[in-house]
């Protein structure tokens, strides 16, 4: 059974650094499309940053240099680590990985985490 658990949420000062972790169980995640998606209060699940199955990072404009994804592919876990953190990164954090090995891409088929809150009060 495939298991994706995440870790490290909570409430942190407007400027402040937090670092979420996501382990899994069941899958590898090497050769896999892993990421991180959030769904701030009343809106749409968006997905905020991205690490490919060849190690390439992208990242949704808003946490370009502040947000960073990185993968231990030895322990299936990810980390998300968020710097100058602003109110509006306010959200619950979900961490997912494709559901296909080597060319498959986040999408529908995805692998998810049950979320994490992160609270950025100002």
């Amino acid at each position: 059974q495939v298991q994706l658990v995440e870790s490290g949420g909570g409430l942190v000062q407007s400027g402040g650094s937090l670092r979420i972790s996501c382990a899994a169980s069941g899958i590898l995640f090497n050769g896999r499309e892993i990421g991180w998606y959030r769904q701030p209060p009343g809106k749409e699940r968006e997905l905020v940053t991205a690490s490919s199955d060849d190690g390439r990072t992208t990242s949704e404009d808003s946490v370009k240099g502040r947000f960073t994804i990185t993968r231990d592919d030895a322990k299936s876990t990810m980390y998300l680590q968020m710097n100058n953190l602003k109110p509006e990164d306010t959200a619950v954090y979900y961490c997912a990985a494709a559901g296909r090995r080597w060319g498959g891409t986040l999408g529908r088929e995805n692998y998810w985490g049950r979320g994490t809150q992160v609270t950025v009060s100002s």
